[in-house]
């Protein structure tokens, strides 16, 4: 079965945390309630995505979703 996607919300709220209070992925899931693995997980895909910090504004979720999941897009 596989694992459900944490919405955009969250990834913004992982990415902030990380990027502008420079918080362990362990520190994160904590904060987020989930588990550090997925925190490592989606800061990886952030790192290989090539998006910058901060994600520009005129970048919508669906446009940050593409990014992250290359080989899923046919799901949206």
């Amino acid at each position: 079965m596989a694992k459900e996607r944490l919405s955009v919300r969250h990834l913004r709220e992982i990415l902030r945390l990380s990027k502008q209070y420079g918080l362990s992925p362990q520190k994160i899931a904590e904060s987020c309630n989930i588990g550090r693995t997925t925190v490592r997980e989606y800061l990886e895909r952030f790192k290989e995505s090539g998006l910058p910090w901060p994600i520009p504004s005129e970048l919508n979720d669906d446009d940050i979703i593409r990014k992250l999941f290359p080989s899923k897009n046919r799901e949206l």
